[in-house]
């Protein structure tokens, strides 16, 4: 029995204020995370909402499926990117403090990946889209520290 994570992330701007949103789904339970932050980009958000969901599990016994219309998150996993990144030192790319958190858990749950069309009728993706943009739209927006701090 897999656990099945769905995900999306949303900018207004990108950069601007953006969000995240996920689904998980084992054994007939189900749980949605979101958060808002109020300086981002659709990319940050996208690998967040992988980030976020794979740290919410609290077993490392099953495997895990990500489904994500993020070409950017399901390309640099699936096709090796993010690993070749690493060993160069992520020399000139994005994201780094991202796809650092991203490899220790991708140790733990070495997830697969499915790339799905966004927009496109998936429920789960959809869900997972309003949950973004509600969350980008939200009150309270958090810090990307991330992001703001490679601005400055």
């Amino acid at each position: 029995m897999a656990i099945l994570i769905y995900t999306d992330g949303s900018a207004k701007g990108n950069p601007g204020n953006g969000g995240y949103g996920a689904i998980l789904k084992f054994m007939g339970f189900e749980k949605e995370l979101s958060e808002g932050f109020r300086l981002t980009t659709n990319n940050r958000m996208e690998l967040m909402a992988v980030i976020v969901a794979l740290e919410a599990i609290k077993t490392d016994k099953h495997e895990v499926i990500i489904y994500s219309d993020s070409k950017y998150v399901v390309d640099s996993v699936e096709k090796g990117w993010v690993f070749n990144w690493e060993k160069k030192g992520f020399k000139d790319k994005k994201n780094v403090d991202l796809w650092k958190r991203y490899l220790k858990l991708h140790a733990i749950y070495k997830p697969k990946f499915v790339w799905v069309k966004g927009h496109a009728g998936h429920a789960e993706n959809e869900r997972c889209d309003v949950l973004a943009v509600n969350a980008a739209d939200g009150k309270n927006l958090l810090v990307d520290e991330g992001y703001e701090n490679s601005i400055k």
